[in-house]
């Protein structure tokens, strides 16, 4: 027997921060780009209208698309093939990217979007039921030859740094969003980053990302997941995104 995500409207509108990086030899300064991905579902419509904001500096573009969404069956008990590196605990399923070779929990009862819009690979990402902030996603971009592991970008320390301190922009005027570091580490090829990021007057927004790069056989790529939730969802959210993001696995 199988539990089924509904290929139903999405929640409310989300955002989904994205820190992606460009192929030039400067490495750590080229993190400073942020996507923001916000989906809004229609009335009497299957398919949600959506929106990607990319971001640079102070620079922005905008381009609208639409996500199809798909119905996922996931077995009551994974089998041993598919869950041989994940812990599998009540209430969760894997969800398995055959195409782009890779796994991830997902709470049972989520729903799921994909994207393919200009200037990305690919965009998935994964919304509790009801209406909410919180999110989890994954965006697949390419990166130039230059860049082979995740050390190509410098430490984990560094990189961190300069990821957030790229976004941060509370030290101009008027002030803008500020972005704080919270926590980093690096572990089996993969960067984990958690911070936080509020607008003036606006709840504070807690990001947890998981970086990791691979070769599709032609060029290497990079995949940011990245789970979010809002101030007043943290006791909600904060244990079930973490464990979604760090069950990331290559298969």
């Amino acid at each position: 027997m199988a539990s089924v995500w509904s290929p139903s409207a999405l929640s409310p509108c989300s955002r989904i921060y994205h820190l992606s990086s460009s192929s030039n030899p400067r490495g750590l300064s080229s993190f400073r780009k942020q996507n923001v991905f916000c989906c809004k579902s229609n009335q009497g419509d299957d398919k949600p209208s959506c929106y990607v904001e990319e971001q640079l500096g102070t620079r922005r573009r905008g381009f609208m698309l639409e996500l199809g969404l798909a119905a996922f069956s996931f077995p009551a008990i994974v089998s041993d093939a598919v869950a041989k590196d994940i812990d599998v605990p009540e209430g969760y399923g894997v969800y398995k990217d055959d195409e782009n070779k890779y796994k991830i929990l997902v709470p049972i009862g989520w729903k799921i979007g994909e994207g393919q819009p200009n200037g990305f690979n690919t965009i998935t990402a994964f919304y509790p039921d009801t209406a909410s902030g919180s999110n989890v996603s994954i965006l697949i971009s390419g990166l130039g030859a230059d860049f082979t592991k995740m050390e190509s970008f410098g430490n984990v320390d560094a990189f961190a740094e300069t990821l957030v301190s790229g976004l941060d922009r509370s030290w101009i005027n008027p002030p803008g969003v500020k972005a704080k570091l919270i926590d980093c580490k690096s572990s089996k090829g993969m960067y984990y980053i958690q911070y936080t990021l509020e607008n003036p007057g606006e709840s504070r927004r807690y990001l947890y990302s998981a970086l990791g790069m691979a070769s599709n056989g032609w060029v290497n790529r990079l995949f940011t997941i990245t789970g979010q939730f809002m101030e007043e969802e943290k006791d909600k959210y904060s244990s079930e995104i973490e464990k979604v993001v760090s069950s990331f696995r290559f298969t």
